[in-house]
């Protein structure tokens, strides 16, 4: 960490063993807020380390007291530093995991049998304690290219706990939320606009199938999300990838529930209509049926138009589809 935001950390331990009550430490933390994440509480572990080494129990133990409580706040699951230290050890084993396995077996092959061990720990604590490591390795690292190795496998991370099977899949999701939304603050549009484009249409995919929050909300922010990536993943650039999130986008329109279901329906079968362009049979057959499946759904949900037309073209793509 850089010297100045050490000593922040410093000064920020100092003031809170100088408390009074319990009052003035909250009142302290919350004008603080931004100096609490991973960096602050590996700082206070070396202080309580270097207070007992002295004999100052009495010091060490009120930091403590003080670093539990301010975990409990973070996470109803956390009730004491060992166990944020295990979410922390399972964290770095898995990144390590991804890392070592990097071009030589199938990254999922590795990661997978770990996750499936762990389970227990595939919950909001860790989805936080990756927010805070992540921040705080993207903020800290000194060179751009230690930042971009972190940012990749935070990716890889969340891809593959998106998809993991096992474990409770609405805590899956919000991981693999938190783990896009971390990598988003170093991936910019300016600066790398394709990995961007990549994380904000997987983000959307998330958005898009996640089971917490509002579905309206998510949803919103799926459709958002793929909008963003379609500006660097143009036709003309980036023909499959941009055929894919058209046809991501459409799904998401058909699913929409706020605005006109009508438009929503018609903008679903435009997007499908433009995956088609790229989507053939000829090139992709699996992309191809499964958007044409999607796009039968669409017509047969239809409200605009003729309906016996509309079934008409839904069986006529569901046809296709069977090819």
């Amino acid at each position: 960490m850089n010297e100045q935001r050490q000593q922040a950390y410093l000064n920020l331990i100092q003031r809170l063993l100088n408390c009074r009550s319990h009052d003035e430490v909250r009142e302290i933390l919350a004008a603080n807020q931004e100096l609490v994440d991973v960096g602050f509480f590996q700082k206070t572990s070396e202080r309580v380390s270097n207070l007992i080494v002295i004999g100052e129990f009495e010091q060490a133990n009120r930091l403590m007291n003080i670093v539990r409580r301010l975990l409990e706040v973070y996470s109803d699951s956390v009730s004491d530093i060992t166990a944020q230290e295990e979410y922390v050890d399972f964290l770095t084993e898995v990144l390590q995991a991804i890392n070592s396995s990097w071009g030589n077996v199938p990254i999922a092959q590795v990661v997978y049998p770990l996750l499936a061990n762990n389970t227990d720990k595939l919950d909001e604590v860790l989805a936080e304690i990756l927010r805070q490591w992540g921040t705080y390795r993207l903020r800290e690292a000194t060179a751009d290219q230690e930042k971009y190795q972190v940012a990749v496998v935070i990716v890889v991370l969340s891809n593959i706990i998106s998809k993991f099977p096992l474990g409770n899949k609405a805590s899956n999701m919000e991981i693999a939320i938190t783990g896009y939304e971390v990598v988003l603050t170093f991936f910019t549009q300016q600066a790398f606009p394709e990995d961007w484009a990549a994380t904000q249409n997987n983000l959307g995919e998330a958005y898009r199938n996640r089971i917490r929050g509002d579905k309206a909300d998510n949803l919103e922010r799926a459709i958002a999300c793929y909008q963003e990536a379609l500006k660097v993943k143009t036709f003309e650039a980036f023909p499959q990838d941009w055929a894919g999130m058209q046809h991501n986008l459409g799904t998401a329109f058909s699913d929409r529930i706020r605005g006109d279901k009508a438009d929503n329906l018609e903008q679903a079968i435009a997007c499908y209509q433009e995956a088609l362009r790229v989507r053939t049979f000829e090139d992709f057959p699996q992309n191809w049926a499964e958007t044409q499946h999607n796009l039968g759904t669409a017509y047969s949900d239809r409200i605009l138009g003729e309906k016996a037309q509309n079934l008409e073209q839904a069986i006529a793509c569901y046809q296709e589809a069977l090819k």
